[in-house]
């Protein structure tokens, strides 16, 4: 991935500049390689791609980046039962092994988000066959119902905040998740808009 996402120089800026928008389409195109990997999972990848890049690892950095990418939308939280995996042990509930995975969590799997057009960092190809990750295949409409609540619960903190930067934010999202799935955010956009304007 990108040099600066690795080692903290995205700051956690805001969607408008440009730099910190390509480190997260860059997270989200490690992530979009396998549909679905846990943060752990992630966090694993990123490591991977700074040694091959030569930079160094911060995983402090890394950790920010992932929950900023989260923040604005470009990964989202996908529960276990969103992420349907190969190989998974029915007798056990279907949970996974590894990756902190304890089944069905909020968070089990982070996977590609609406405000995302996944881009792959270099030597990124070259994750499939560093990690062993099994085979996933996420549920878009699982996925996009949880990605919509979250949105509301989002808009509802932001209106309580008074936070305009957030609002702005999130009425950008609504038309993202819009465009992502069959989902209509116009209620909750109605709702942020009379609020900013």
């Amino acid at each position: 991935m990108t040099e600066e996402a690795a080692n903290g120089s995205d700051g956690g800026a805001s969607r408008s500049e440009g730099a910190s928008v390509a480190a997260r389409d860059e997270l989200a195109g490690v992530v979009d390689l396998f549909d679905a990997l846990t943060r752990e999972e992630l966090a694993r990848a990123l490591s991977e791609l700074a040694f091959k890049q030569r930079t160094e690892t911060n995983e402090e950095a890394i950790a920010a980046a992932i929950d900023a990418g989260i923040a604005e939308y470009y990964l989202v939280s996908a529960p276990e039962e969103a992420v349907d995996v190969a190989g998974a042990n029915e007798d056990d509930g279907g949970s996974v092994d590894g990756g902190g995975v304890d089944g069905g969590g909020d968070e089990a799997f982070l996977a590609v988000g609406p405000a995302a057009f996944p881009t792959l960092p270099p030597n990124a190809t070259d994750l499939p066959y560093i990690l062993d990750v099994p085979d996933r295949e996420v549920d878009r409409e699982r996925l996009a119902d949880v990605v919509h609540n979250r949105l509301r619960d989002d808009a509802l903190e932001a209106m309580s905040a008074g936070a305009d930067d957030r609002l702005e934010t999130l009425i950008d999202v609504t038309y993202d998740l819009e465009a992502w799935a069959p989902v209509d955010a116009s209620p909750i956009r109605e709702r942020l808009v009379d609020e900013v304007g």
